[in-house]
C-alpha cells in the first residue's frame, strides 16, 4: 500500500473515500473489511487490458434452485450462452451473459458431466461432452440430444477394466481429429480420427517431459500460428504442448500451482488453477496477471468452504475459466455449494 495503513485512510475521509483510493492504488487487493461494503464500487482484478470488474451474484436461478456441485466446465456457443455443467440432474445449463437461465438438461448425465467443447461443423453447432463417471466423450445437440457416445479405448491396449477410464476432457483439431483425456484415471490423452476410429495415446503416467500426473484440460492452442494441443497436467503443476500427431512440443512450467483448464482469447491464454487462481499468459508464456488470489492456503483446492466464508476479490478453486467473444470472463469454482463468477472486462486493448 505504499505505507499508507488502515488508520491514515479513515484519517483522511471516510471509508468509501478510502475504497476509492485503495483500488485506484492496487485494485483487486482490498481487506476484508472493505471488500464486502454493499455499497462499495466494483471490485477491479487485474492490470492494463486484462483489468476487469468483478459481477456480484451474476447467476439467477428460479427460486429455490441452486446449482449444486460446481465439478465441470464452462463454454460458450455462437450466441453468446454461457454452457455449464454441474454434477446435478441439471448437469447442462445455458445461460445468458446477463446470468439468467435459459435451459438445463441432463438428469442422466447427473454426477460426472465434466470437460466440454462448442464445435461448429456446417451451419450447425454441437456440444462434445466427457462424463468422468460413464467413461465417456458424447457428442450432443446444445438441447441436450445425445447424437453418439465414445468409451473406453480398449484398442490402446492401457486398460485392463473399465472403471480405469476416466476422461475429464475433449478438443478437436481444426482438421476433425479428436483429443480426449483420462485425467482422472491413467494419465493418457488419446487420439481419434474424425471418424472416431483410434490412433494412438499420448503421455502416460510420470514427470518426465511429454508424461502426465492428471491431464485434467485440453485446448487446441492457436496463439503461435500452427494450432498445438495444451494439456493442463495438473499434478505435474504445469502446461505441456504437442503437435496434432502427438510429438512433445514443450511445456510452461512457471507461475502455475495445479492448473485445471485453459482458454484462448487472441493471443492471450487463461489458466484456471485449483489453488486459488486464474492467470492470465501472452502468446511468450509469458505471466500478464494473476487474478483472484486466494490468501488463504486452507482454502485453496477445498471444495467445502461454506459460502460464508467467500469473499469477494479471491477465488478458492477454479476449475475452469472460459473468455466470452468480447473478453469478459467466467470462471468456475470447483464448490459443492456451487459457485459460478463473472470477471466483466473494462481494460482497453
Amino acid at each position: 500500500m505504499s505505507g499508507l495503513s488502515r488508520r491514515h485512510l479513515l484519517g483522511a475521509g471516510s471509508a468509501a473515500g478510502a475504497l476509492g483510493l485503495m483500488t485506484a492504488v492496487r485494485p483487486g487487493l482490498l481487506p476484508g473489511w472493505l471488500r464486502q461494503d454493499p455499497a462499495a464500487a466494483p471490485l477491479r482484478l487485474g492490470t492494463g487490458k486484462h483489468t476487469y470488474e468483478w459481477v456480484a451474484d451474476w447467476v439467477k436461478l428460479p427460486a429455490g434452485r441452486t446449482l449444486g456441485n460446481t465439478h465441470g466446465c464452462m463454454v460458450s456457443d455462437s450466441k453468446g450462452r454461457i454452457v455449464v455443467n454441474t454434477d446435478t440432474e441439471h448437469a447442462v445449463l445455458l445461460f445468458d451473459a446477463d446470468g439468467r437461465l435459459l435451459n438445463s438438461w441432463g438428469k442422466e448425465l447427473a454426477g460426472g458431466a465434466h470437460g466440454m467443447a462448442v464445435l461448429k461443423e456446417g451451419e450447425s453447432e454441437f456440444l462434445y461432452l466427457t462424463h468422468t463417471g460413464r467413461g465417456e466423450l458424447l457428442k450432443c445437440t446444445l438441447e441436450g440430444e445425445v447424437l453418439w457416445r465414445l468409451g473406453v479405448p480398449t484398442e490402446s491396449g492401457h486398460y485392463e477394466n473399465p472403471n480405469q477410464y476416466k476422461p475429464t476432457s475433449v478438443a478437436v483439431a481444426p482438421d476433425g481429429r479428436i483429443f480426449v483425456a483420462d485425467g482422472y484415471g491413467l494419465s493418457w490423452v488419446h487420439l481419434y480420427s474424425p471418424e472416431r476410429k483410434y490412433l494412438r495415446s499420448i503421455g502416460g503416467p510420470g514427470a518426465e517431459p511429454g508424461q502426465m500426473r492428471t491431464p485434467h484440460g485440453l485446448w487446441m492452442d492457436s496463439r503461435r500460428g500452427a494450432p498445438m494441443l495444451t494439456v493442463a497436467d495438473r499434478e505435474n503443476h504445469r502446461l505441456q504442448y504437442f503437435d496434432l500427431d502427438g510429438e512433445h512440443l514443450g511445456m510452461l512450467d512457471h507461475d502455475l500451482r495445479r492448473p485445471c483448464h485453459a482458454h484462448q482469447h487472441g493471443s492471450d491464454l487463461v489458466v484456471a488453477d485449483l489453488a486459488g487462481r486464474v492467470s492470465i499468459f501472452d502468446a511468450e508464456d509469458k505471466l500478464v496477471t494473476h487474478l483472484g488470489d486466494q490468501p488463504d492456503p486452507a482454502k485453496r483446492a477445498n471444495n467445502g468452504v461454506a459460502r460464508e466464508l467467500w469473499q469477494t476479490g479471491e477465488f478458492i478453486s477454479p476449475h475452469c475459466a472460459h473468455w466470452d467473444a468480447s473478453g469478459d470472463l467466467y470462471v468456475m469454482d470447483w464448490l459443492s455449494a456451487g459457485r459460478l463468477t463473472k470477471l466483466r472486462r473494462v481494460g482497453i486493448s
